[in-house]
This record gives structure tokens, sequence and C-alpha cells, in this order.
């Protein structure tokens, strides 16, 4: 069975906000760090840190609320594109929070 880290990323980050949590902790790939930093760059969260104490590593990702409302920066989180259909878009094409 294959699994999609991509994916697994994804769900982490919504069940997080969806909790309510500050922080989400995701096991750590070379994709997954570059997406954190597209997120990060784009304003969806706050911060991030890579830590690389085990083997796999971990990103610890604080994740972003709007201090009078407490609403999620992120509010809708979906995968585009799937390992059966892949559709390409360039960082610069992402919208910005």
């Amino acid at each position: 069975m294959n699994t999609d880290p991509i994916a697994d990323y994804l769900t982490r980050l919504r069940n997080a906000i969806k909790a309510n949590h500050r922080v989400v902790e995701i096991p750590a790939s070379n994709i997954k760090k570059e997406i954190t930093k597209v997120l990060y760059h784009k304003g969806y969260i706050q911060s991030y840190r890579f830590d690389d104490t085990s083997a796999q590593g971990v990103i610890k990702i604080a994740l972003k609320y709007n201090p009078t409302t407490k609403a999620p920066a992120i509010t809708k989180l979906e995968r585009v594109s799937t390992p059966g259909l892949r559709q390409y878009r360039h960082v610069e094409n992402l919208p910005a929070y």
C-alpha cells in the first residue's frame, strides 16, 4: 500500500486547525519542508521550525489565528493535484493571506 505524504501533511494541518491547536508536529521530508516555507512566506502560518534530532526529523508549525476573532488564517485547505492527476502551479500564482 502506498501512502501519500502530502495528503497526510494537509490532513494534519486541517485537523489541528479544527481542534484550535497552536502548534502541530508533522514528520519531515524535503517536499513538506518546502511546502511549509511557502505557507510561511504567503502568510498562512505564524512560524515553523525543523527539528532534525531524530532520523526522519519533525516540522513544528505554529498556526496563525486572528487575534481578535480567533479565526484561523487557513480557512480552506484542499489538495488539487493528486497522484493520479497532476496539476502544476507556480508559487507566485498562489493566493496570499
